[in-house]
């Protein structure tokens, strides 16, 4: 065992399954680990390195605001976080037009509960099975999936949950103390499961007819990640709130909540000491211009179809499907996914599950083409080979 991975060992709370890796640099698409073995990351950090590890755009702005202003509660005004505020809802859909700056997605997440409830003095939320929404108290009452619920209770009162893609069951969940609907548009932690139009159009609609908030969940999928810039404008969506963070500063910890006309919150109501951070502003500044600048939604659209294509010619029998929206990629096996990810990590792929059965690839949008038709040999390779027998790893 390394020193780093002796030292972590020791210390760290065992909160997360780990990889026997230490990871020490990263360039655009590529890691490195402390014994110097390369890899090309189709994880990204779970989606937050959308325009690739140390770009230098974003290193540059980082360490100009370092020098200038390193901190900024929000009781000041500050250059920084009115020049993100400006740009982030510039790039969002149009009836957005006032945000709330968070330091992660289950931050974001939370604000938005809260905002709902403020806004419609009423309690409760419907949500979606499978769906996944953060750890924190509100955002884990929202997320569907039970293993991480046990023996957390009681958790936050007032949240159900209904099948993904049934509008009926929606609407038959909804009462006079519906505050909100709080749903993906692809759930990435539930398996890459991907909202039809048809569904979000009548969920959309009930909301409106009952007076429902409808709040957006795009933590994974914001920022250029399915082809748009927001996941939401595939289907034409106008949420009154929207959740994003992820790939909004290019790993760094920042978060969002983008808000209707219709969200009203008291002064004191909410807060965040190190939200709106004038570094981590910057960092999302130049984020959000690099995604712009060089069109990396065009991009997400072009490179997952083409690494799709090449998994569904391969005609892999353990490949039950292959979703996809952009460069968010599920793999939908008939076995487990756990032994194919170690087989691909041996191989210098590191991809991500999403569920027991699902292989997850969110690599950066700047992923070059001969790193990502790399991936998908390697992946073509592993996934026809009989299945490996080896240890799981998330």
């Amino acid at each position: 065992m390394s020193e780093s991975k002796e030292i972590q060992a020791r210390f760290e709370l065992e909160v997360y399954p780990k990889r026997d890796i230490t990871l020490v640099r990263g360039r655009n698409a590529r890691v490195w680990d402390s014994d110097g073995r390369e890899y090309i990351d189709c994880a990204g950090g779970h989606g937050t390195i959308s325009v690739g590890y140390c770009n230098e755009a974003v290193t540059a702005a980082v360490h100009a605001q370092m020098q200038t202003l390193t901190g900024c509660s929000g009781t000041f005004y500050n250059d920084r976080k009115a020049e993100l505020l400006e740009l982030l809802l510039s790039i969002a859909p149009a009836n957005l037009t006032r945000a709330f700056l968070c330091n992660s997605g289950a931050e974001s997440i939370e604000a938005a509960l809260k905002f709902a409830r403020l806004t419609a003095g009423k309690t409760d939320f419907v949500c979606a099975v499978r769906g996944f929404h953060g750890r924190t108290f509100g955002a884990l009452s929202a997320t569907f999936e039970p293993k991480y619920r046990e023996g957390l209770s009681p958790l936050v009162p007032g949240f159900s949950h209904v099948p993904f893609n049934n509008a009926a069951k929606l609407a038959s969940a909804i009462t006079d103390q519906t505050a909100a609907v709080l749903l993906e548009v692809v759930q990435g932690e539930g398996g890459v499961n991907i909202g039809s139009r048809e569904y979000f159009e009548t969920v959309s609609q009930l909301c409106r007819e009952r007076g429902v908030l409808l709040i957006i969940d795009e933590v994974q999928t914001g920022f250029g990640r399915t082809g748009k810039m927001f996941a939401c404008e595939h289907f034409g969506i106008e949420p009154d709130i929207l959740c994003v963070a992820k790939g909004i500063a290019a790993g760094l910890p920042m978060g969002a909540t983008l808000c209707s006309d219709k969200i009203t919150v008291a002064v004191g109501k909410h807060g965040s000491t190190f939200g709106g951070n004038p570094v981590m502003c910057a960092a999302a500044i130049a984020t959000i211009q690099h995604l712009v600048s060089h069109n990396l939604a065009l991009s997400a659209r072009e490179k997952g179809a083409a690494i799709v294509a090449r998994l569904r010619a391969a005609e892999l029998e353990v490949v039950r499907e292959v979703r996809q929206l952009g460069l968010m990629i599920g793999i939908e096996l008939k076995t487990k996914a756990q032994p194919f990810l170690i087989e691909l990590m041996s191989r210098g792929i590191l991809a991500l599950p999403a569920g027991p059965n699902v292989i997850r690839l969110l690599p950066p949008l700047t992923i070059p083409d001969k790193d990502l038709e790399a991936a998908a040999d390697a992946l073509v390779f592993t996934l026809g080979r009989p299945q490996p027998q080896r240890p799981s790893a998330d």
